[in-house]
């Protein structure tokens, strides 16, 4: 896959096209990566130890690979 962890991409199709941000996760088998910023979506939590009231929790949702061209590499040095 041409898309790495820490790398900065520019989103070039969907509704977030022309974002950018830096690949948080990316997920070999089915060729989607999460990117910081990018794709928000609202998941129902219900309450627990680290979120005693639960609620709406806004988070990053994947997109598909093909959908981001890449700007910047990640060095070494950043992924450590």
């Amino acid at each position: 896959m041409f898309v790495k962890t820490g790398d900065k991409v520019k989103v070039i199709a969907g509704k977030d096209k022309g974002k950018e941000g830096t690949v948080l996760s990316v997920n070999a088998k089915t060729n989607r990566v999460v990117v910081k910023g990018v794709n928000k979506i609202k998941k129902h939590e219900k309450p627990s130890q680290t979120n005693a009231n639960g609620g709406v929790v806004e988070k990053e949702g994947s997109i598909h690979a093909s959908n981001v061209k890449v700007i910047e590499k990640a060095s070494k040095k950043d992924k450590k």
